[in-house]
């Protein structure tokens, strides 16, 4: 492990991380600072909680002259609103002693405000993919002085469909820039990307996304449904002071919801939630609440809370079984950080058990299994999805007579029809004696005169 002093960077960015109180590199921060410096197209693997942010900041940073252009030299792309405040937050702290203006944009707000802040000029300008493109639109903001971008959680980047505008910017971009992408994992659909828009790409991987990280211990509970999965969360949750900051997560917007609202009864003071169906100040102040510790208990999706940079979580409680086992890596990788011991707890239902088992091939461990509780009470109350539905019956082609109802009625003999077999001339010709042929039309008339 590397200090920072060891990579050569400025003396403003040397003070800036001593007044952040950060000596040492992660492996991710240690090999992409080199290669991003060189200039070269990058692509960084890394899981997690493993510093993607620094890894290209500093770098970025270090390389970049004071200018007074109005339009940004340096463009970060990222998937959520919650993320680019992140990001402008993280670049600001980089630079508080370097003369680098920075800007987020994203959509949910005033475009107005947007533009005018942009008119004011900015050299790294941090956005969602949707709003960037609009701004494009409406001309408040060029892209030829652009010398770097970077595409921050590739991934999910993708599995949100950001191709279309990705591609449009790509368009309106300078052929010669820097491209630094970071990613989770390397999926197909993040090699076929890769392949089709950038060429001569560096890659690095710091531990694949399936390598389990060695300061988590893992538990797995089978519950039978959705609200027995509720039971036991209100049972371990009162436990304050061993679950003093819990991470929860669902797998849609709606199960997110549900569960809200039944822990609300219990721990109403001390749960929030964030999913993208709530507004922008809303998921902003649950995030601040839970990272600051007002709220102990954070429900949220996947998407909502990937790449937020939560710290001190003493455990991560997987309500849904995620059905991509990597999913599963990246919800645990937010405990246990900084070298800290953390917990991640499992819940599954049978439904859900061949996601559990996929996600142990991933790993190539088991997670160890717990029993419930005798405490907690086993619901009988099911949710929508988990009741049985009601199945008509089936109608085959070829029905025997006692299974036809009474409402059946044969056809009527005029309503029959009969496949007589041969040919539109065969019919033509027992009407006409003759078939009757589109010959020349005068044939008749000249015969007769």
């Amino acid at each position: 492990m590397a200090l920072f002093t060891d990579l050569k960077i400025s003396r403003n960015l040397e003070k800036a991380l001593a007044d952040l109180g950060f000596e040492n590199t992660t492996p991710i921060q240690e090999q992409a600072f080199p290669m991003v410096m060189s200039g070269s197209d990058v692509v960084g693997i890394a899981q997690t909680g493993t510093g993607k942010t620094f890894a290209y900041l500093l770098p970025i940073l270090n390389s970049l002259p004071f200018a007074k252009e109005i339009h940004p030299r340096v463009v970060i792309l990222v998937p959520t609103r919650e993320l680019v405040v992140q990001v402008v937050e993280e670049t600001e702290k980089l630079a508080k002693y370097a003369a680098i203006r920075v800007l987020g944009v994203y959509g949910g707000t005033s475009m107005l405000r947007q533009k005018e802040a942009l008119a004011q000029g900015t050299d790294v300008l941090v956005a969602t993919p949707a709003r960037l493109y609009d701004l494009i639109l409406t001309k408040a903001v060029q892209l030829k002085s652009v010398k770097k971008l970077v595409i921050d959680e590739v991934d999910v980047m993708l599995d949100l469909g950001f191709r279309f505008q990705l591609v449009n910017i790509f368009e309106l971009l300078p052929q010669k820039r820097q491209n630094i992408m970071f990613s989770a994992t390397m999926t197909d659909d993040i090699e076929a990307f890769i392949t089709d828009f950038f060429v001569g790409v560096q890659k690095i991987s710091i531990a694949v996304s399936g390598t389990p990280l060695e300061n988590i211990t893992q538990y797995a509970y089978a519950a039978p449904n959705f609200y027995t999965k509720v039971n036991l969360l209100v049972n371990v949750l009162q436990d304050e002071e061993t679950y003093h900051k819990v991470l929860v997560f669902v797998s849609s917007k709606r199960s997110a919801d549900l569960l809200f609202k039944e822990l609300a009864e219990f721990f109403s003071e001390e749960i929030c939630i964030i999913h993208s169906n709530k507004t922008q100040n809303y998921r902003l102040r649950s995030i601040k609440q839970f990272d600051e510790g007002k709220n102990r208990i954070l429900v949220t999706t996947d998407v909502m809370a990937r790449g937020l940079d939560l710290q001190e979580i003493s455990h991560v409680i997987n309500f849904d079984t995620p059905a991509y086992p990597e999913n599963y890596m990246h919800r645990i990788g937010r405990t246990g950080r900084a070298e800290k011991e953390g917990t991640s707890i499992l819940i599954y239902t049978p439904n859900e058990e061949e996601y559990k088992k996929s996600i142990e091939t991933l790993m190539s461990q088991k997670i160890k299994e717990l029993q419930l509780p005798t405490e907690v009470e086993v619901a009988t109350k099911l949710t929508f999805d988990e009741q049985p539905k009601h199945k008509e019956r089936e109608n085959p082609l070829n029905i025997n007579e006692e299974e036809r109802g009474a409402s059946f009625h044969e056809k009527a003999d005029k309503n029959k029809k009969q496949n007589q077999g041969g040919s539109y001339k065969r019919i033509i010709q027992k009407k006409y004696s003759k078939p009757k042929t589109r010959g020349d039309k005068n044939f008749g008339k000249r015969k007769n005169k």
